[in-house]
């Protein structure tokens, strides 16, 4: 039987601070491929239900393959390989970098670039409780309400603050789809533009230009269909010309803005053939 769900939820309120959403899948019997996780404006925090997460190996980093029950993964500027082998579902939270002091302890410049399994961050016992408590659940909802009760046990009162300067900054990042420049934020908030670009990536791991490609990047990508021209999609988003779009598509995601599509097109016409749906 090929089974083929997702679902997607926006964290209880209290965690909104911290999470920006929740997204579930849940396939089986779906062709295997190879998927790219690609730069985001959050950190991942990946919690399987069944099979773990197998991340490929990244000879030009020097990293060996890996599999994953529960995977904590930083802001990054390159694609993560992920190896799907036709059975897999879980949990992906979408963590807010400047929420990672209040719920791991840490800031997110110290997994900038990692995936790390989310033992080494929370310890063996805490991170194979939010999966059991994942598992327990019988529905998305369910398994929603379970991340959540897990998440706001992990917020830690009293963790250091953030300073109010640079969330102003992400926020202003995320608020203009990456198009404002450094002297434009530092003037903002009173600093020189070397200082907040300091701060910034001591909580993000990320310096400020940096940040602003992959929020433009991010926000590309999203509005990317098989009818969209991509000319108007890298005016749209603050890209240069069409060239500088396909320069920046082949550094985030290792390939242009049509192989990409054609990929994750294929993918979910694979799904739906191996369903039996007419289409």
């Amino acid at each position: 039987m090929v089974v083929d769900e997702s679902a997607w939820a926006r964290p209880c309120a209290a965690l909104r601070p911290y999470v920006a959403h929740y997204s579930g899948w849940r396939q089986v019997g779906v062709p295997s491929v190879t998927h790219r996780g690609l730069p985001s404006p959050y950190l991942t925090l990946v919690l399987t239900l069944d099979d773990p997460l197998v991340v490929c190996a990244d000879p030009d980093r020097g990293r060996a393959a890996r599999r994953y029950d529960a995977l904590v993964g930083g802001l990054h500027l390159t694609p993560t390989l992920i190896a799907h082998g036709g059975r897999q579902s879980g949990v992906q939270v979408a963590v807010h970098p400047l929420g990672c002091r209040a719920l791991f302890g840490l800031p997110a410049g110290e997994l900038a670039g990692l995936d790390l399994d989310l033992a080494d961050v929370l310890g063996a016992p805490g991170a194979e409780e939010v999966r059991e408590l994942l598992r327990a659940a019988p529905s998305w909802p369910g398994r929603f309400a379970a991340v959540d009760a897990a998440l706001l046990a992990l917020a830690r009162r009293g963790a250091a603050e953030v300073h109010p300067d640079v969330t102003h900054a992400f926020g202003r990042l995320l608020a203009t789809g990456g198009n404002l420049g450094v002297r434009a934020l530092a003037g903002e908030v009173g600093w020189s533009a070397r200082h907040l670009t300091d701060r910034f990536r001591v909580e993000t791991g990320l310096g400020l230009k940096e940040a602003a490609r992959v929020v433009r990047f991010d926000r590309a990508r999203r509005r990317l269909t098989p009818r969209t021209r991509l000319a108007d999609l890298a005016a749209d988003t603050g890209y240069y010309d069409q060239a500088h779009l396909n320069r920046e598509f082949r550094a985030m995601a290792g390939c242009s803005p049509s192989r990409w599509l054609a990929d994750e097109f294929t993918f979910v016409q694979d799904a739906a053939a191996a369903r039996g749906d007419d289409g």
